[in-house]
């Protein structure tokens, strides 16, 4: 880190709900002089976050914008470097998740999950790094997922938007060294917030998923929700770990946040063999029940 946490001015994005809300929060009340600049889409939301963190006594900029829109990207750091000067920290959370087989997820809603959860956040990114070099150093924090490490069926574009942002974290850790500028990243489990809710409505975009072959995995996943979240961390837990990323001042490339996630990604990673990976995630989300359900179908349909 550049300068302290007490003189920094950091940026959230995402922070009208969830991680990214508990997160500003949490800043505010750990170091109540910093300057606060957060962004999301929902502007009443945000402004209610803001309120809480000026009561800690921080100094608060809210910019509503769509950080999947170029030109609101453009406008939000034109914003933020005029109220600011610079950016110490970057916290790139704004995303969102999308279930459905990749056969009969729509390229249009492909292009919008990588819009939000990878080029979104690198467009902002390259538009800071100049301000940050200038200033002699920065930090940047990508929040990506264990998903963004281990592909698991129907959530295939979302994990390929995190495993982008993985490798762009990477690569840009290794660029950006020379100039004091660090990237970390953090990787949650299964967390208490409004994802499962989003992504299942992101599936109004799908065909009758009943209809399709894969209507027995999706029978199976029904209870998923329910299932994840007995093992899910609180947003403020996430944010306690983001926060001590922020803070450190020789930042790990990847913080791993979830019940038992790095035994998870030794397993699923380094000791277990391909097909074994493969059999575990088809069980967990009933692809392996797709087969007999579709012949069954098609016997009875050829007898009818």
């Amino acid at each position: 880190m550049a300068v302290p946490l007490d003189k920094a001015a950091i940026l959230i994005t995402g922070a009208s709900s969830g991680i990214g809300a508990a997160l500003a929060r949490l800043v505010a009340q750990q170091v109540p002089t910093t300057r606060l600049i957060l962004t999301a889409r929902r502007i009443e939301q945000l402004n209610t976050i803001a309120e809480d963190c000026r009561a800690q006594g921080a100094d608060v900029l809210v910019i509503p914008a769509d950080l999947s829109d170029d030109r609101a990207v453009q406008n939000l750091v034109a914003q933020v470097l005029d109220w600011a000067g610079a950016v110490d920290i970057l916290v790139n959370n704004a995303g969102y998740g999308q279930m459905g087989p990749l056969e009969f997820v729509p390229i249009e809603a492909a292009k919008q999950q990588l819009a939000v959860n990878l080029l979104g956040p690198l467009a902002l990114t390259q538009a800071l790094i100049p301000t940050m070099r200038q200033k002699g150093g920065g930090h940047i924090i990508n929040i990506s997922s264990i998903g963004g490490r281990i592909a698991f069926p129907l959530g295939g574009w979302y994990s390929a938007s995190k495993f982008a942002l993985e490798c762009l974290s990477d690569v840009l850790r290794m660029e950006l060294q020379p100039f004091n500028i660090q990237v970390s990243v953090v990787e949650p489990g299964p967390v208490k917030t409004p994802f499962f809710e989003v992504a299942n409505t992101s599936t109004e975009s799908l065909p009758d998923l009943q209809s399709t072959p894969y209507r027995a995995a999706f029978s199976a996943v029904e209870g998923l929700e329910q299932r994840l979240q007995q093992q899910a961390f609180s947003a403020e837990r996430v944010a306690r770990t983001i926060f001590t990323a922020m803070a450190a001042n020789k930042p790990h490339p990847r913080y791993v946040v979830a019940k038992g996630g790095r035994l998870l990604l030794f397993l699923m990673t380094t000791l277990l063999p391909r097909w074994a990976v493969d059999r575990f995630w088809q069980r967990f989300y009933g692809i392996d029940r797709v087969a007999e359900d579709w012949h069954q179908r098609q016997a009875a349909e050829a007898t009818d």
